[in-house]
């Protein structure tokens, strides 16, 4: 055991070793020195094929016939022939090409390893009197409030109770922006405080975190194996026992035992076991470097055959909030607003939210304004006094119950509003309408845009189920040009759409983000799960957004697809080396130590190719100025 691991620690310094005694071998031919060039490739060979048989025989314990193996029984047959030269150059090229593949394979997995790195370690725990303490973070507890200083990580989820800054959070949605923070706002672990100070009280720790649970996901998936990777890891289980006995028949019938041997090296099938699982890895690398968590490579596979994308609507084409959209005022008053937001800043409905919100996003003073007599109607809106005048805001049934008419140009602003399917509310002060607001769901930005992108990537049709009513479902549905709109339905209808779809032989993936949507994240081919979302939906789901964008979508899309494409290049590449030194064996220009050659650059080659993943993006195109006005909302 010793002596294994000793040679395990020693490994590069046993190829480097061997590389000299091989250069050495060659200058005591040059010089004609028989005995230099003989013992120099003797040595070569014994101390280079030690930690190769050392593998072979540790497989062999578990019943397993490795390429290890299959290299071993060839330089030993070389050996014993008195080919010294070929052996001892066929065990160095083979202990090269592993140092190599094993450099090459971990940039594969930077991206992974940066991740882990980035996790944190320590906390300043705040005490009772006001002190810190450095605390491990397996320490550290829910409900204990840590200081956090510029330039330093957040050791925890949580909120904020006191300070404000601006936080990187690249880790955790890949948004280089930073965000800015104050009390009350959530924090995640993983992130860096570019500047300010602030104090958090922990909500989640340690694996519980969204960072944690990042790495958590990314790790598993890698482990996870695609469609391609089980069937080659079967397939080995058979080929290399094969090739065993195919040169054994070869030495048989041949009596050819260099040919035998020959044929063991160039057999060994490294190129095809190392193809699928180095683009996985690098596939799934890239896609957490930009803010994707796929989960494995089965996810990966499934993914790149999707033609159905199916929406929930609110939490994922829209945000989880309303806004104004229209602001009719049909008086000189120019107060309207005021006196609305001064009425809804007391109440926590959504639709009281967004008018407040658009007040103070237009200079409205309200304020100042004495409310009182404050009453909510239920079904029909708020009845207030606002500095001493009567306000009502509401719906059209609230201004009947008060013998408030509309006139006929109000009933036509109404109307217009309702049709694109916004909510509306109606402002009247002292016995008169005064304005209507109009209040739509926001949606997300670049939507519409990565739409169209799905769709040129392939995407055959794209469908929204939503809870919401019929004409604001329809009205989200033509501003993105959605194919397909179903709506007022229970999560169980949802699952049964999902269902028929399937049953029609599309590939269906599911996005959405609440518990409601967990039920068709799980049962679609693949679930796709807004960051923003529940962690329901997100344990559910088969591929995380973690910045909740559209653009993630797309680039999961593309990627998946890359990197499908990139192992069935790789198994390409595989195949067709094997077929090139069978062939250069048959023609007589192929032999052992350059069938060694060939056989490691072609590993070299495949996981080359996978590591252009790493660096795959979507090419976005940029809008001309027609595309950009027709996603903005338009105030009128």
């Amino acid at each position: 055991m010793k002596f294994q691991k000793f040679i395990n620690q020693h490994l590069n310094q046993i190829t480097l070793a061997t590389a000299i005694l091989i250069g050495v071998g060659f200058a005591g031919k040059l010089i004609g020195s028989n005995i230099i060039y003989t013992v120099s490739f003797i040595i070569a060979s014994v101390i280079s094929a030690v930690p190769i048989m050392m593998r072979a025989f540790s497989a062999l314990r578990f019943k397993t016939i490795s390429i290890e193996l299959l290299v071993s029984i060839a330089v030993i047959g070389a050996f014993l022939i008195g080919e010294y030269n070929e052996s001892a150059i066929v065990t160095f090229l083979f202990l090269f090409g592993t140092f190599l593949e094993d450099k090459t394979l971990a940039k594969t997995r930077h991206a992974i390893k940066d991740l882990t790195e980035m996790a944190p370690t320590t906390a300043d725990v705040v005490q009772d009197d006001g002190s810190t303490e450095e605390t491990d973070v397996d320490f550290v507890d829910v409900g204990d409030v840590v200081l956090v200083k510029t330039g330093a990580q957040v050791p925890v989820d949580g909120e904020i109770v006191s300070g404000s800054g601006h936080l990187n959070e690249a880790s955790i949605n890949g948004e280089s922006k930073l965000a800015a923070k104050t009390t009350g706002d959530p924090v995640y672990a993983g992130t860096m405080l570019d500047n300010g100070t602030v104090q958090i009280r922990a909500t989640k720790v340690g694996d519980d975190t969204t960072f944690g649970k990042i790495v958590e996901l990314v790790e598993d998936a890698q482990d996870t194996k695609s469609p391609a990777e089980k069937f080659i890891d079967k397939f080995a289980t058979y080929y290399t026992p094969a090739v065993l006995v195919i040169a054994l028949l070869v030495g048989l019938i041949f009596q050819d035992f260099r040919l035998a041997i020959t044929v063991l090296v160039l057999g060994c099938p490294g190129a095809l076991v190392i193809g699928a699982p180095v683009s996985n890895v690098a596939g799934i690398g890239n896609g957490a470097k930009n803010g994707v968590l796929i989960k494995g490579g089965d996810v990966m596979n499934t993914l790149s055959k999707v033609d159905t994308i199916v929406f929930d609507k609110t939490g994922t084409l829209t945000e989880s909030k309303t806004a104004v959209t229209h602001f009719k005022n049909s008086s000189d008053n120019d107060d309207v607003l005021a006196y609305a937001a001064a009425v809804e800043k007391q109440s926590d409905h959504p639709l009281a939210k967004a008018v407040v919100s658009y007040a103070k996003t237009h200079g409205s003073d309200f304020e100042q304004l004495e409310v009182t007599a404050n009453d909510t109607i239920k079904g029909r809106g708020i009845s207030a006094q606002v500095n001493g005048q009567g306000v009502l805001i509401g719906n059209r049934q609230l201004m009947t119950d008060h013998q408030i008419e509309l006139t006929a140009t109000q009933s036509s602003d109404l109307q217009a509003i309702q049709h694109q399917g916004s909510s509306s509310v109606i402002i009247a002060i002292a016995g008169k309408v005064q304005a209507i607001i109009g209040i739509s769901d926001v949606i997300r930005p670049g939507v519409k845009e990565s739409l169209q992108l799905l769709k040129k990537a392939g995407v055959k049709k794209t469908v929204m189920l939503t809870g919401d009513n019929q004409l604001t479902a329809q009205s989200v549905a033509g501003q993105l040009g959605i194919d397909e709109v179903h709506a007022e339905l229970m999560p169980e209808d949802k699952v049964n759409f999902v269902k028929d779809f399937q049953k029609s032989g599309h590939t269906v993936a599911f996005v959405g983000d609440g518990i409601n949507d967990s039920p068709s994240l799980a049962t679609a081919d693949i679930g796709i799960a807004m960051g923003s979302g529940t962690d329901v939906a997100v344990e559910t789901s088969d591929v995380v957004l973690m910045s909740s964008g559209f653009d993630e979508l797309v680039h999961a899309f593309g990627l998946a697809r890359k990197t499908v494409l990139n192992t069935k290049e790789n198994i390409v590449i595989a195949v067709g080396t094997v077929a090139f030194l069978l062939l250069g064996l048959l023609v007589g220009v192929i032999y052992m130590a350059s069938g060694m050659f060939v056989h490691e650059a072609s590993i070299l080659v495949v996981i080359f190719n996978a590591m252009r993943l790493i660096k795959f993006r979507i090419k976005t195109p940029k809008l001309d100025s027609d595309q950009l006005s027709a996603t903005e909302v338009k105030l009128s």
